[in-house]
């Protein structure tokens, strides 16, 4: 059997006396496009930085395949893309030097981070000519365009992405979606998301993953988790999307 990509056995994360994340255990499988729901602070980030090495565990392990054992964290991230809402572009560098900071860092030379900025700024959509400009002067698609580019500028294979397109417009944030799901596929990427929207985890993932209170209470693909016997509280998250597409089309009958 193949190593997961990402492997979490009995974690725990304490916050001072809060328990943010407990005796979590999950397997992501390489390719997979993975999805963590559930309400504010059920863990959801705390999972995403443990994985990361943001965080430290209180108890259990955290696996990365092709990490070596004790590997210091500030070098597993510099192999791990990781895309903010907030996005976190440098404001002082321009498009090209925020994508390119973190090959400079592993010391790729002057000419293949070049190289690197023109292919990614094609792969995700921008103009060539956006290389120069400053974060400022860009919309806020456009931006996260960036934030995604930069993660994946030293070629990483493993993608945390952490409420990516919670702050965009509706049109934006679905195009871009779109658009991220095609290139984790073209890419071979693995993917973990964490987003309040249910919709935008069943039309984006493989399987959602939902947290409860620090606690993976279901886990699944969106069609195995409705036929499954999962909490009340779950079956009400998971069909939300059913419900808000109904009353989306009754709303529109009638205003037809």
């Amino acid at each position: 059997m193949a190593e997961p990509a990402i492997a979490l056995e009995g974690v725990s994360v304490r916050y001072g006396t809060h328990l943010a994340l407990s005796d979590a255990s999950l397997a992501v499988g390489e390719g997979e496009f993975v999805a963590l729901v559930g309400g504010s602070g059920s863990g959801k980030t705390t999972l995403l930085k443990a994985v990361n090495g943001l965080v430290r565990p209180d108890a259990g392990t955290v696996r990365v395949a092709g990490a070596a054992e004790g590997e210091p964290a500030h070098l597993l991230r510099r192999r791990i893309g990781y895309v903010f809402q907030e996005i976190g572009l440098f404001p002082h560098l321009s498009v090209a030097e925020n994508i390119g900071i973190t090959p400079r860092l592993l010391g790729w030379d002057a000419a293949r981070i070049a190289e690197r900025v023109r292919d990614l700024l094609a792969l995700v959509d921008l103009p060539p000519e956006m290389a120069v400009r400053a974060p400022v002067a860009l919309s806020g698609g456009q931006r996260q365009r960036v934030g995604v580019a930069r993660a994946l500028a030293a070629e990483p294979k493993l993608m945390l992405m952490d409420e990516p397109f919670g702050a965009l417009d509706p049109l934006t944030r679905d195009a871009l979606g779109e658009d991220y799901r095609a290139l984790h596929g073209r890419l071979g990427l693995t993917t973990v998301m964490v987003t309040h929207d249910m919709t935008e985890a069943v039309l984006l993932a493989d399987r959602i993953v939902v947290l409860q209170a620090g606690r993976i209470v279901a886990d699944g693909t969106p069609a195995d988790l409705l036929s499954a016997q999962v909490e009340p509280g779950v079956r009400a998250l998971l069909q939300s999307p059913a419900r808000q597409a109904e009353r989306l089309r009754a709303r529109l009958a009638g205003a037809a």
